[in-house]
């Protein structure tokens, strides 16, 4: 009997290993034809990395500067650390190849991590097995930050080696694991919960047993450590970069008390684009359901695990809406670390937590009787089939593939045309991210990045200034956070993906010129056509269009 369990549960894996290949396999097929995100990912990151592998200073030194973007005003700190794998993947493979085997590593670490986590400390017997490897692959499927890497992802496998560790297990595999995560995960993106959570986690421990666990401590302070080494460019920035920067000026505390009440429901409910967990049509009512018969049959001791992760799931809900609070004012002004960090992200811990609810609830409805145990493989087969609908060729099949985004032929076009050496001249773009021109080797003014000089970020506004007094949304939006440095226009707002079938045009552009000339801009794209080119001192050199790309670019040069 044994045996035969054995060889159901080899079968599931080599199932789910298959599952996992046609789930990546659209990004090896499609290859630049293929879709994925735009935000948070081709209107930055993937430019980024591009542009750092060609500027020379992939290892330079901590006070080097990325000349390609802001007129070097963009410190080479804040770009990912070259002890960071992901950086390079994209230094040595194209572009989409790099994001393939990224995706690909990710999905599947997150799969060994939650497999490994549910059969040794949450599901222990081989009859959990379905229900292991189901909840596995469904976590693997979930949407996640592509520059995250295995941010979320990846906390399975470190709470998985924590607890092995935390019971007293000596392995070299759960140092391995502690060891290697950190050159794959931010400590920013998700792991600085994580282990901050871990503390507490030890804490408790101490209180209510009365034993320091030495060894568990130190596999939190080890793997702390090892981020920092990692991370050591923004470790220096954060402790010893005093020069003001973007950062400075963002201001979250701004909802009300009852407007944060509905966003702890809708988290709770839908979650958030970056911590994504597709648990609101299959998990929440099976979580609900299974609460209902612990309450029913009053087990709420003997399912303390369950209990305890329930209110922790609300909880983190809750901490992500307050933390936009109006209320924490007083604190953040006088505590400027509070505006600096974002400690809403506590709430990246929510795919573990979800998923781990997901597994135990079914335990707990696997043992209410046989209906309900009939209907378990069914409930995880459909949140795997759920999951799967967020393939990213699915989910973003609107959106522009990455070669119609990053439209290598036609900047190829406008770069022979102006003929110019392109490191001799600036750009800047309306109506379009930065990050396109960026990607295209063009030195832009403009950027999409969270951590510049905001002597920059005052200078760069003198260009758009008018503009901004137009419209109060697009001056909120850049001066009390700031990180799109853009030229917005009151007519187009805070939308920067016009195509080229937009009957859009701006007809009252008014910039300050002079100012973009100051700064050594020479040239704009357009993605809409200016009207009043001239009030503008700009010139319509040529409209740039290819069929290999969804924009149609209006090249403007100062005069």
């Amino acid at each position: 009997m044994l045996l035969k369990k054995l060889a159901a549960e080899k079968n599931l894996l080599i199932l789910a290993g298959i599952a996992l290949a046609l789930f990546v396999s659209p990004l090896y097929i499609l290859g630049e034809n293929a879709h994925i995100r735009v935000h948070d990912n081709l209107d930055s990151n993937l430019a980024w990395y591009k542009v750092l592998a060609e500027s020379g200073q992939l290892t330079g030194p901590i006070d080097a500067v990325i000349a390609q973007i802001m007129n070097g005003n963009l410190s080479r700190n804040a770009f990912g650390s070259e002890w960071t794998i992901i950086v390079w993947l994209y230094a040595l493979f194209p572009t989409m190849i790099a994001y393939a085997l990224s995706q690909t590593i990710t999905r599947v670490f997150a799969f060994i991590g939650m497999y490994l986590l549910l059969k040794k400390h949450f599901l222990i017997g081989e009859k959990w097995a379905p229900v292991s490897i189901g909840t596995a692959l469904a976590f693997a499927f979930t949407p996640f930050w592509p520059s995250g890497m295995l941010s979320t992802l990846g906390m399975p496998l470190a709470l998985w080696a924590f607890l092995n560790i935390r019971q007293g297990e000596r392995s070299w595999r759960n140092v391995l694991v502690l060891t290697l995560l950190p050159l794959y995960a931010s400590i920013v993106l998700g792991f600085f919960f994580f282990l901050s959570a871990m503390g507490v986690f030890w804490l408790t421990d101490l209180i209510r047993k009365r034993t320091w666990n030495w060894p568990f401590l130190l596999s939190i302070i080890y793997m702390t450590g090892i981020f920092f080494i990692v991370e050591y460019r923004l470790v220096y920035s954060f402790l010893f970069d005093d020069e003001p920067n973007s950062r400075d000026e963002y201001f979250h505390a701004r909802l009300t008390f009852w407007h944060c009440v509905r966003l702890a429901f809708k988290n709770f409910a839908i979650g958030h684009h970056h911590a994504a967990t597709i648990h609101t049509l299959i998990i929440l009512p099976i979580m609900l359901v299974a609460l209902f018969m612990v309450l029913r049959k009053k087990d709420w001791k003997k399912e303390k695990v369950f209990m305890g992760l329930f209110f922790l799931n609300f909880a983190l809900s809750a901490w992500y809406a307050f933390w936009f609070y109006k209320g924490w004012l007083p604190l953040t002004e006088r505590f400027h670390v509070l505006d600096t960090f974002n400690f809403a992200r506590y709430h990246f811990l929510r795919p573990l937590v979800v998923y781990l609810l997901f597994a135990l609830s079914l335990k707990i409805v696997w043992s209410y009787g046989r209906l309900w145990r009939r209907m378990v493989p069914v409930f995880v087969l459909a949140q795997v089939i759920a999951a799967s609908f967020f393939n990213e060729e699915i989910l973003f099949q609107n959106k522009p593939s990455f070669k119609q985004f990053y439209a290598q032929e036609q900047f190829s076009a406008i770069k022979d045309y102006i003929g110019l050496p392109q490191e001799g001249y600036r750009v800047a773009s309306i109506g379009l991210h930065p990050a396109i021109a960026q990607y295209n080797g063009f030195y832009t003014l403009d950027s999409y990045n969270n951590f510049y000089p905001l002597t920059y970020k005052y200078q760069f506004r003198k260009i758009l200034e008018k503009e901004l007094e137009k419209n109060k949304t697009i001056r909120t939006y850049y001066d009390e956070w700031g990180g799109r440095c853009y030229i917005f226009t009151d007519e187009l707002g805070k939308h920067y993906m016009f195509k080229k079938r937009t009957k859009k045009r701006l007809k009252n552009l008014e910039l300050n010129t002079d100012a973009f000339k100051a700064m050594g801009g020479s040239y704009l794209f357009s993605s809409v056509p200016i009207d009043n080119a001239e009030d503008n001192q700009l010139r319509l050199e040529k409209v740039f269009e290819s069929k290999s790309s969804v924009w149609k670019i209006y090249l403007y040069k100062v005069i």
